[in-house]
């Protein structure tokens, strides 16, 4: 069975949290929520968190700022940033990638998790034609004579 990706959300706004956590979770992940900046930095310095899914427009903290601390941890941890309506990004360097909340729907933003998990976890390994042909022949046992 393969194991289950743990996404840290990070967002101000309980109602989104609540939204994106039960998206996330009943299509497989984990999901640690966060409604508090210095919750979720503790979180990434705990280690296990595969991705980020954080909102820039806060109202008590600066989301760049936090995306920032974040990457600053764990650097090679993909980063999914809502901006604003405003369209302000400008600040948002570190994130991976940037979505505009009100032009992303739930099916974009699941692709978005999709393809940044699998930029995190690299191409599959390539299978010579030896080892597949190793691996699907069948076992015959050999008796003696």
């Amino acid at each position: 069975m393969k194991p289950k990706r743990t996404i840290l959300c990070v967002d101000e706004d309980e109602r989104s949290l609540s939204v994106h956590k039960v998206m996330l979770e009943t299509r497989g992940y984990r999901v640690v929520a966060c409604s508090n900046p210095d919750l979720a930095v503790q979180a990434m310095k705990a280690g296990g968190i595969d991705l980020v899914l954080a909102d820039l427009p806060m109202p008590k903290a600066d989301g760049s700022r936090l995306v920032d601390q974040l990457k600053a941890i764990s650097p090679a941890t993909p980063a999914i940033v809502f901006k604003g309506a405003s369209g302000a990004s400008g600040d948002a360097m570190l994130a991976d990638i940037l979505v505009s909340r009100s032009s992303c729907n739930a099916a974009q933003l699941l692709d978005h998790v999709r393809m940044a998990l699998v930029r995190k976890r690299g191409p599959k390994p390539a299978i010579t034609r030896g080892q597949v042909a190793g691996s699907c022949a069948p076992h015959v046992p050999r008796h003696s004579a």
